[in-house]
């Protein structure tokens, strides 16, 4: 395959991968980060201290995060069929995709927010703060860089699950290397594809990790 039939494949893939995986990553930080809070807040010693709560939340996240995401995919297609219409394309691939890093992103969120010094809380508390006060004005602002950090890994995450999804009609670059790289035999077009899936985690790595440094700064600067 020459260069010119590449270049409009390895383009299309690329534009439907960001838009699973960006839209996917949208969709992931509203239901996993008031669900991380939850799992904090529900804990023994929380604010919301809450064993029931706390325990069932616990127990779904780690089943969500225990299956394999191609398992997941397949269970999910009635569903993602229900909300969208369709089990394949890029847009009924957001739906497995959020779904299956919600629980992993929940329990980056709790580790980050766990590791909020405690006495920031307690002096809010004393001045008649309120439990969405304290959330907003301590223990988001203070994870801020860790949860920053969690999102980077959960868009690398995503585009590998992306490049999964790929192979079930899920469009992307992934589709493209199974097509064009390993159906036909064409080794270039499959290195080019493996080339471009480096870059973008790359590129977001960098952006992530200079987003954090940027946080962390003005942190001590407030401080």
């Amino acid at each position: 395959m020459t260069w010119s039939e590449m270049q409009p494949l390895l383009t299309q893939g690329t534009l439907d991968t960001l838009y699973m995986v960006l839209w996917s990553t949208l969709v992931t930080v509203a239901g996993g980060l008031p669900l991380g809070v939850l799992l904090v807040l529900t804990d023994k010693g929380g604010l919301l201290q809450n064993t029931v709560v706390n325990k069932v939340t616990g127990v779904i996240v780690n089943i969500g995060r225990s299956l394999p995401f191609i398992i997941l995919l397949i269970a999910l297609i009635p569903f993602t069929t229900w909300v969208v219409g369709t089990f394949i394309g890029p847009t009924a691939m957001i739906v497995p995709l959020a779904v299956g890093a919600i629980p992993f992103f929940a329990r980056l969120v709790e580790t980050a927010i766990r590791e909020v010094d405690h006495g920031l809380v307690e002096a809010v508390q004393s001045m008649g703060g309120s439990i969405p006060t304290i959330v907003r004005k301590v223990l988001l602002p203070q994870a801020l860089p860790s949860i920053v950090s969690g999102v980077t890994t959960t868009l690398i995450v995503l585009i590998g699950y992306s490049a999964m999804a790929g192979a079930v009609g899920g469009e992307g670059l992934g589709s493209k290397a199974v097509t064009y790289g390993f159906q036909r035999f064409d080794n270039q077009f499959m290195l080019i594809t493996v080339a471009l899936l480096i870059v973008i985690v790359s590129v977001i790595q960098l952006i992530g990790d200079l987003a954090v440094r940027l946080l962390a700064r003005r942190g001590r600067t407030a401080s």
